[in-house]
């Protein structure tokens, strides 16, 4: 049995990228299969005037129905006649997505140093709360028009890098100088970030002319700019600006870690620690590094989430983080995978909205349906990760300092 389980994780872990996309494919297929009859046998138990009846019981809910609306909802329903390509649920999604890929990227940087980073909605709390802040102090004396958003936009983006990435060297000087477990520290800095911010809002920075706990609103100047003729309209609160930015933040990453000796470093940090360390690499100085861009990188979140869909900071910030955390694993810790899990993620989130508004079926059902798929496909690539840590990976490389190619 043992011997069985060691060649399947072997197996799973020496796959090709062709074999991982196949397998996600026949997980997801098999994911839409379970959740099918879930449907339909939890239609059963529901009150309703038609549906099929089967057996001297009535089954209320369609599958077909379910997803149809699940994935094609998401995108505006593209098979019917007056589908428009700028339409709300396709800007949903494509925003939930642009938000995601920051999310999952802050993730992803801190797995592939061999570190589990689940603050990252802490950090990206932080960069939003700083992104605001800074905007509105700044407005004040920056002119408006283009050349406020040309000043304003970049300044809050910087701002909430900062913020994320001094709560993420947090974690990290911890884990390199105290060898506290960054599992541990992060997920009380998200509780800490949570109560602190709360705190600094109600004391300093909230709206005097609103009841909900939230900053002012930054003025519109300063918010992303829609892409002219062919961009969203700004009432959908999604920008292609900031989807092409985290597109080519996502190709930085990947260049980052692929081609320069940093990127190395990390890398090789997280795969052979001992081997990164003989070959002298400052494992402390690395472990602070990268949960510094890994913070980063949440509080860019932080500062789109801001800047494109809210224009001001709200206490109660939606669990980007904890998503990004499901969308490395399913990209397999790559940054060029994190669109297309960040892509994914957006169409169920979009799609459960659609569901909710064109069928019957519950809330909680939808998200048992998001689970599922989600699960499914995540599973072998999260068994793939578990393997790593037992099986020889085969990267027998020495370590050096002047670049190298990426590991799959």
């Amino acid at each position: 049995m043992r011997e069985d389980i060691e060649r399947l994780l072997e197996r799973l872990v020496h796959a090709s990228v062709l074999e991982r996309v196949v397998i996600s494919v026949a997980a997801l297929f098999a994911a839409i299969l379970v959740g099918g009859v879930l449907v339909f046998a939890s239609g059963g138990f529901a009150s309703c005037r038609t549906g099929l009846d089967l057996g001297g019981a009535t089954f209320c809910y369609n599958p077909m129905q379910v997803y149809y609306e699940l994935f094609l909802g998401s995108l505006g329903h593209p098979l019917e006649g007056d589908w428009s390509p700028m339409n709300y649920s396709l800007a949903t999604t494509l925003r939930q997505t642009t938000l995601l890929i920051f999310a999952g990227l802050s993730v992803a940087v801190a797995f592939r140093a061999g570190l589990f980073n689940i603050g990252t909605q802490g950090q990206l709390v932080v960069g939003g709360l700083l992104t605001a802040v800074t905007v509105l102090f700044a407005a004040q004396y920056v002119p408006g028009g283009g050349v406020g958003t040309a000043l304003l936009v970049p300044l809050g983006v910087l701002a909430g890098a900062i913020g994320g990435g001094f709560y993420g060297a947090i974690p990290g000087a911890l884990k390199a100088y105290a060898d506290a477990n960054e599992v541990i520290t992060t997920i009380m800095l998200n509780f800490i970030a949570t109560g602190v911010t709360a705190t600094l809002l109600s004391w300093r920075f909230q709206d005097p002319d609103s009841a909900n706990p939230q900053t002012r609103t930054v003025p519109e100047y300063a918010e992303i700019p829609n892409v002219p003729v062919v961009g969203f309209s700004g009432r959908m609160d999604f920008s292609l600006l900031a989807l092409g930015f985290a597109v080519a933040l996502m190709l930085g990453i990947a260049w980052l870690l692929a081609r320069t000796s940093f990127g190395y470093e990390l890398r090789t940090s997280g795969v052979q620690p001992a081997a990164a360390a003989y070959g002298g690499v400052d494992e402390k100085r690395m472990t602070v590094a990268s949960m510094t861009l890994s913070g980063a990188l949440g509080g860019v979140a932080g500062a789109f989430w801001v800047l494109m869909q809210h224009g001001r900071w709200l206490e109660n910030v939606p669990p980007l983080g904890f998503d990004g955390i499901a969308v490395s694993i399913l990209a397999g810790n790559n940054p060029l995978g994190v669109g297309a899990a960040a892509f994914l993620f957006g169409v169920l989130s979009s799609g459960s909205s659609s569901i909710n508004t064109a069928t019957d079926v519950p809330p909680e059902l939808v998200g048992v349906l998001s689970g599922l798929v989600i699960l499914f496909v995540a599973m072998p690539e999260f068994f793939r990760m578990i393997g790593r840590r037992f099986v020889d990976v085969g990267d027998a490389a020495p370590a050096r300092t002047t670049g190298g190619e990426a590991d799959d």
